[in-house]
């Protein structure tokens, strides 16, 4: 099929999570619509045929946690088109199930694995969650993980428990711990970090993030606390709590801090990571060091505490216990 070949694309609901929040509506639609005039994109709002939460919105409407967002028939390239849902199995990647029910399910997402397609990737775990099980009506991310990270992932099994989950994350009622290792000696027990972050899109059109320090443009306000679990000579393990959920928020907050996650190729210090991938006095980092270890919620039916949590995986154990007999 020719690459900008024309496709009519289906009627779609999208669930608005916490990275796409406070975004206006118009703009998410540039995103993800870059082949459609901005034009038609105004049109389809204002005529009713985009709506939110079976309701028609302005052009402004800024979107909300929880919102589902109905994008009517349109046309578009194929590059903009939905992926195949088909995977073969033999492309299935190992995805570990920390709990399930019949409202959630509590996944144990590898590093290097995107929660969902798109941006050059064919498919993540989402996809391949609904592939390979075709007879569940429902599924849907509660919220995300950079494809970078591992750790405790959310889903939803039904639309009653999306909608009370995101009630949670809403109100500060969903607990979310990281451990992770940075570059430098951390000398605080406990840090609050509240810095407001900007979304931008660098010169060679890659998404970035970082502190906010442009007052014509409203800022994403991030809390982040910081605890102090063990330092060495040059580096330091901490636990993070996220207060708020926005994009990169850990990784941005340490790196302009000063202390850069080991292995971020993103905000990292781009030195020292090449040396760590090159197993430099029997060291060996590859990937970053970022785990949502923990994960503390309501269910959404019975109203039980719940604490869901991921062993560190093996190479960041590894790489732990060799610091610890030969500290660098």
């Amino acid at each position: 099929m020719p690459k900008n070949t024309a496709l009519t694309v289906p009627v779609k609901k999208l669930c608005i999570d916490a990275k796409e929040e406070n975004q206006r509506i118009d703009n998410f639609l540039f995103k993800h619509y870059r082949s459609i005039p901005k034009s038609h994109i105004y049109q389809l709002i204002r005529s009713g045929q985009v709506r939110i939460n079976g309701k028609r919105i302005a052009v402004h409407y800024h979107l909300q946690l929880g919102d589902v967002v109905r994008i009517p028939p349109i046309k578009v390239t194929e590059k903009d088109a939905l992926r195949p849902t088909t995977i073969a199995p033999s492309n299935f990647l190992t995805i570990n199930t920390l709990f399930e029910d019949e409202a959630i399910l509590v996944v144990d997402k590898p590093c290097g694995m995107a929660v969902h397609g798109g941006s050059g990737i064919s498919f993540g775990v989402i996809e391949q969650l609904r592939a390979q099980n075709p007879s569940w009506k429902f599924l849907e991310l509660v919220h995300r993980l950079d494809r970078e990270t591992s750790g405790v992932l959310l889903l939803a099994k039904k639309r009653s428990a999306l909608v009370e989950l995101h009630r949670q994350i809403r109100e500060n009622l969903v607990k979310k711990y990281y451990l992770t290792m940075v570059e430098g000696k951390w000398h605080n027990r406990v840090q609050h970090v509240k810095l407001a972050l900007n979304k931008f899109i660098t010169a060679s059109g890659e998404r970035r993030v970082q502190i906010s320090n442009n007052a014509s443009i409203k800022p994403m306000q991030a809390h982040t606390i910081f605890k102090l679990l063990k330092t060495w000579k040059n580096f330091s393990l901490l636990e993070a709590e996220l207060k708020t959920g926005r994009t990169h928020q850990i990784r941005v907050h340490l790196a302009h801090l000063g202390f850069p996650i080991i292995g971020d190729s993103k905000y990292g210090n781009f030195k020292t990571n090449k040396q760590l991938a090159k197993e430099t006095n029997g060291y060996h980092l590859s990937r970053m060091f970022l785990h949502a270890q923990s994960l503390q919620i309501k269910h959404p039916i019975s109203k039980e505490g719940m604490l869901l949590q991921s062993p560190l995986p093996r190479d960041l154990q590894e790489f732990i216990d060799k610091m610890d007999n030969f500290p660098i």
